[in-house]
């Protein structure tokens, strides 16, 4: 199971969290896109060029550190087919270093349409006599608001792919709750969602006890994220919102299991910016201000009052 992956991989790191490759151009030092500029002009293609090199040195700094990344790929999308060439790029160099790989595309259709969305971010293409993975990374966020006919095509892929989803269900957002907290009888919308997940996954449960069936549920919501904690037992939680959108390691404390487990916290342009926030860090040591700082993230969610044993467990592997 594709869970089983990286719960192994959190466990190897001692580390629950995800590192968010979401690159805009002015997150990327001068002397990079300068470099490029010069080569390319101030194309597209220098663009991506640009953000394709932050990456792989982000990739190089914390390889060690986190166990997985976490590519939005609208900030790929927004270069055109340059950049989507680095999302390629950035997964396959991600995995060379035995990185596990979400995509956050939230992608979201039915029918052939989201068999072609599954197949592009998680199955394979037949090309003549080749069998080729057009993105190939582990897992993809997506968007079940259009029900089962939205999530089947993905459960097929990842039975045959060793794949994961992770589904929105409690999202960081401030608007969130104008929808996701409104009732259907006497359950909200985020309760429902979370519990097709669990029927959704039911059939492709791993080792660990989760399923290849995730939920997005967001850190900036602690007693929701710490509810639907125990009444997702088999759900896999990516958890959102910490650092730049306000959450810390106390809101995320609920989001994990009584053997540490359950959950991975995603951090985006808190890791990616972390030069510009350290006093007096050149801009060429922007991969050594990433690593510090996902290393602080890691301790800061280990330290928690709490969450110290929790972790402990998960690391020893129990």
């Amino acid at each position: 199971m594709a869970f089983d992956r990286l719960i192994k991989r959190i466990q190897e790191t001692g580390n629950p969290s995800v590192a968010g490759l979401d690159p805009k151009l002015d997150y990327v030092p001068a002397f990079i896109r300068e470099k490029h500029f010069a080569a390319d002009g101030m194309t597209l293609k220098a663009a991506a060029n640009a953000i394709k090199e932050f990456n792989f040195a982000l990739i190089d700094a914390l390889a060690d550190v986190v166990p997985a990344i976490k590519p939005q790929a609208a900030y790929y999308e927004m270069y055109g087919y340059e950049g989507v060439r680095v999302l390629a790029e950035t997964i396959a160099y991600a995995q060379s270093k035995h990185l596990f790989v979400i995509t956050d595309g939230k992608r979201n259709d039915i029918g052939a349409t989201m068999q072609a969305y599954a197949t592009a971010h998680l199955g394979s293409v037949t090309v003549g006599t080749e069998t080729l993975e057009p993105f190939g990374a582990d897992a993809l966020t997506v968007n079940g608001y259009l029900g089962t006919d939205g999530i089947r095509p993905l459960l097929d892929i990842c039975a045959e792919q060793d794949k994961g989803i992770f589904v929105l269900v409690k999202t960081s957002n401030p608007s969130s709750g104008e929808l996701q907290d409104q009732k259907i009888g006497e359950n909200t919308v985020y309760d429902v969602m979370g519990d097709m997940c669990e029927t959704w996954g039911a059939e492709q449960i791993g080792a660990s006890g989760y399923s290849a069936v995730g939920a997005v549920v967001g850190a900036t919501y602690p007693e929701q994220l710490a509810e639907l904690r125990k009444k997702l037992p088999h759900t896999l939680f990516l958890v959102p919102g910490y650092g730049a959108q306000g959450g810390g390691a106390q809101g995320v404390a609920g989001a994990f299991d009584e053997n540490g487990r359950g959950a991975i916290v995603n951090s985006s342009r808190a890791i990616m910016c972390a030069w510009k926030k350290e006093e007096n860090c050149p801009e060429t040591a922007f991969a050594e201000a990433a690593r510090r700082e996902a290393i602080r993230m890691r301790d800061d969610i280990y330290n928690f009052s709490g969450q110290r044993r929790c972790i402990a467990r998960c690391i020893a592997g129990s």
